[in-house]
């Protein structure tokens, strides 16, 4: 095992004493190729080019002297320590940090980032980072090739954002630019980058949050709102729509950060709205243009981002990117089975009859999912006197997709 291992920051700033001093000793020095050309490599080191993180952990643990990481930004952000710090390779490190990229970033964008979500974005999770772009203001993309500003801006057709790109932070060849993410595309991005992306109403607190990231307590406490809260743009709740059955479907369908929610038939928005205040992001469907207009305001209301889609199922699905989990609030067997199709992890539905119940159910274990029905009834007491005034009955059916498929 290495005698010393030691993880140099660097921001394109100087070196410090401390990384001096380090990189002086080193008789290995790992880091891509812009580090190992950096004067102070001692020219006797030996050198490696970090491509795979496993297999240059494994010679610096079999190397016998002293070893040197050299990372862009703060290593322990995304970076190499927490590789090279795996049990199987069995390094401790001493960390000397330099400024992140991210901070980097929005040093140069001057702005703020203790609200901003960041994410990292390889190819094979470069859908989950474009539906946190989806679902927040603000986020910071670490991107790599293959995921980078153009294949961001691609997949957020039909949002509007406004793209920072920063290119080579650090380096004599640094830019910053600004577009909208539907422009993104039509340029060649230099790699590495950070690309900020920005969009949506500002949510900061009164004189600064308490908490990195997206702060869980703004909004009112609860996993679903009273009814009342949906019922005042233009229209009552449809009959799948009242409090107790969201509380069940979200429950069952869990959605999270990094996800695509498909609401089909969303009527009030009431759904779609507690499935973003999730951090999910949501795609909201319905035929009529004042549904549309009611979600749209339900969301406004409540500070989150979804995506307003008028069209009707199973037609207007054809286009809309491939969703996590999807609730089915109307359309019946046709428009779940045309769900199915598209293979979400889960789907959660409602029926007011036990036929339509077994209709949906047998549609749901034909396309390989693995179906619960409950009979949900709900009865709302008046607790003055403690008399019943409204009772509520209906089937809730969620499939599960059985077959475990690649993530997408």
């Amino acid at each position: 095992m290495a005698d010393r291992v030691t993880v140099i920051g660097w921001d394109g700033s100087p070196l410090t004493a401390t990384a001096r001093a380090a990189l002086g000793a080193a008789t290995l020095v790992a880091g891509a190729a812009h580090h190992l050309a950096l004067p102070e490599v001692p020219p006797t080191a030996e050198r490696i080019r970090l491509g795979s993180l496993a297999l240059a952990a494994r010679r610096i643990a079999a190397h016998r002297g002293t070893a040197v990481v050299l990372a862009d930004g703060d290593p322990g952000f995304f970076g190499v320590v927490r590789a090279l710090r795996a049990p199987e390779f069995g390094l401790e490190v001493e960390v000397v940090p330099a400024v992140s990229s991210v901070a980097a970033a929005f040093a140069r964008a001057g702005m703020p980032w203790d609200d901003a979500q960041v994410v990292v974005a390889h190819r094979r999770t470069l859908r989950r980072a474009v539906n946190v772009c989806r679902a927040h203001t603000k986020v910071a993309v670490l991107t790599s090739p293959g995921a980078g500003p153009a294949e961001l801006g691609l997949l957020m057709d039909g949002i509007h954002r406004t793209f920072v790109i920063c290119e080579e932070l650090g380096t004599e060849r640094e830019r910053v630019s600004v577009v909208t993410s539907d422009n993104a595309p039509d340029h060649t991005w230099r790699d590495p980058n950070v690309v900020i992306v920005i969009g949506g109403p500002a949510g900061a607190a009164d004189g600064g949050g308490w908490i990195a990231g997206r702060d869980p307590g703004t909004g009112p406490r609860g996993w679903v709102q009273p009814d009342e809260e949906y019922g005042g743009y233009g229209g009552g709740l449809g009959e799948g729509e009242t409090q107790l059955l969201r509380a069940a479907q979200l429950a069952r369908l869990g959605p999270r950060v990094g996800d695509l929610v498909w609401d089909i038939g969303c009527g009030s928005g009431a759904f779609a709205t507690e499935a973003a205040r999730a951090g999910a992001a949501v795609i909201a469907v319905d035929r009529l243009s004042d549904a549309c207009a009611r979600t749209d305001t339900a969301a406004r209301r409540f500070g989150v981002q979804l995506q307003v889609v008028q069209g009707t199922a199973p037609h207007v699905l054809e286009n809309l990117p491939e969703p996590d989990v999807v609730r089915v609030g109307g359309g019946g067997a046709a428009v779940v089975s045309a769900v199915a199709d598209r293979r979400p992890q889960r789907i959660v539905t409602h029926a007011a009859t036990r036929d339509e119940a077994e209709l949906v159910g047998r549609g749901l274990s034909e396309h390989g999912y693995r179906v619960e029905c409950a009979l949900l009834q709900s009865v709302e007491l008046d607790t003055r006197a403690w008399t019943e005034t409204e009772r509520n009955v209906a089937f809730l059916l969620t499939g599960e997709l059985l077959r475990r498929e690649a993530p997408r």
